[in-house]
């Protein structure tokens, strides 16, 4: 269907098309008229108008019965509603079936016109939204344009028809878990179970009964057979997170399992064969607990055989801003509210935090933030407090070259381009005006704290737009 970029006028009364025709004609918008709304809806099944403007009186379907039918097919385009002045049921109406605005007649030809560029501009920011929401959601699988994360693509990819054991490595709140499905979903297993387990959720004396199940009567309050999650995943990947928390005698069991092919529940004589690909995942570092003999050694090499690593949220700033993103349209639908938006400096300053807690902690601080900031714009003020104490201790001014250089990391990423042009006149202004602070606007005394002659900082002050920094006494 080709979509128009133009206006409908319906209206049964030829001198209201006419009006209004010129009067949004000389506002460089393109028109078209309808005496009827049954012609102009034979034509939306072969084209869609940016915005309507219709009367609600005519002859055959009247304006309301029109609203309606755009509210149900075409709820994207606003619908300007022409009303009488005396006709407030009609305006409610219109109102409640959903029509962007009413035009009381007779109107004034100049608010017409700003209704409808309202109109039009309201359609425009409603198509962009869909359309960014739409690149959103294709990208959400695991979202990451980071070098670090386009080398986990590449390894997903490369494993997309392999069924082989892989071990994946990163911080607590990276997205392991994300990564293990992600294996699994372009795999030859895709159709089959996914089923997760974090050994550090559980208790030790429950972890194999967990794994492998149990016999009725195998111990108090084993009141019937129940399978384990390797009998779950039949087929399937089981997805051991936090492999490193698994005790010693479960990791004997899971050995054997990997080994064999077959297990007992507990409490049980029959074996019970399964295949299962195995994806684990720990924050750990498996081979210094192997070293400290808390880890078998087989099982590791067992484990071992692809590694992924999966970078810190801190090294892979670039992706803060999609990420914060994506969130809070995530948190936004679950709240049901309008999704926050990000002042760019608000983006910059999230994009300058350590973030300890990784993608999770950012993910927690989007939900605070659509619960508890109070504009839909969010200022750096609407953070959570916890965020803004540590404003201070990001950039330390004794590691001011390492600040510098995320700078440049940060800008490159953005697209930026002539750095220096950008870099070199902020660095210069913020050393003079240090300079002159320092000496109490004494130029001469600050152009030798700078290393400079007087005529130098005179001339460097006209250039940078200081020059009404006056020499003090």
């Amino acid at each position: 269907m080709q979509k128009s970029n133009h206006v409908w006028i319906i209206d049964d009364d030829r001198s209201i098309r006419w009006v209004l025709e010129k009067a949004l004609l000389s506002a460089g918008i393109q028109t078209r008229t309808f005496d009827t709304a049954d012609s102009a809806l034979q034509q939306l099944g072969r084209e869609v108008p940016d915005a309507i403007v219709s009367d609600i009186r005519m002859p055959g379907m009247d304006g309301l019965g029109l609203l309606s039918n755009l509210h149900n097919n075409h709820p994207e385009v606003p619908v300007i509603i022409m009303t009488a002045h005396s006709d407030l049921d009609s305006a409610v109406a219109a109102y409640q079936g959903g029509a962007f605005e009413y035009l009381p007649k007779p109107f004034d030809v100049d608010e017409a016109v700003a209704v409808v560029q309202r109109a039009l501009a309201h359609a425009e920011e409603q198509k962009s939204e869909r359309t960014h929401t739409d690149t959103v959601e294709i990208d959400t699988e695991i979202i990451g344009e980071a070098p670090a994360m386009q080398e986990v693509f590449r390894a997903i990819g490369r494993l997309s028809q392999s069924n082989i054991t892989v071990l994946i490595n990163g911080e607590s709140g990276t997205g392991k878990e994300l990564v293990a499905r992600a294996l699994h979903r372009h795999s030859p297993r895709r159709n089959e179970p996914f089923i997760a387990l974090n050994m550090a959720a559980i208790p030790k004396d429950l972890m194999e009964s967990e794994l492998f199940g149990h016999e009725k009567g195998a111990f108090t309050g084993a009141a019937t057979q129940r399978q384990g999650r390797f009998e779950q995943a039949n087929g399937g990947t089981l997805f051991l997170d936090e492999i490193g928390d698994m005790p010693a005698e479960t990791q004997t069991r899971l050995l054997r399992v990997l080994a064999d092919g077959e297990f007992y529940r507990v409490g049980g004589h029959t074996p019970v064969k399964v295949d299962v690909r195995i994806i684990a995942a720990t924050h750990q570092d498996l081979e210094n607990l192997v070293t400290d003999n808390r880890f078998r050694e087989d099982l590791f090499h067992r484990l071992n055989v692809i590694r992924i690593h999966i970078p810190k949220l801190a090294n892979r700033r670039e992706d803060i801003p999609k990420l914060s993103q994506f969130f809070l349209q995530k948190a936004a639908g679950e709240l049901d509210v309008d999704t926050k938006i990000l002042l760019p400096e608000t983006e910059d300053f999230l994009c300058s935090l350590p973030w300890p807690g990784n993608v999770r902690q950012l993910e927690n601080t989007c939900r605070w933030i659509t619960v508890m900031a109070s504009g839909r714009e969010v200022h750096t003020e609407d953070l959570p407090p916890e965020l803004m104490d540590n404003k201070e201790g990001n950039a330390p001014a004794d590691d001011w070259e390492k600040a510098l250089r995320h700078w440049a990391d940060q800008a490159l990423a953005r697209g930026h381009h002539q750095l220096l042009s950008e870099a070199v006149p902020t660095f210069e202004r913020a050393l003079i005006e240090t300079a002159l602070k320092y000496t109490a606007g004494r130029k001469r005394d600050a152009a030798n704290l700078l290393g400079w002659g007087r005529n130098t900082l005179t001339r460097k002050l006209k250039e940078l737009d200081m020059a009404g920094e006056e020499e003090a006494g």
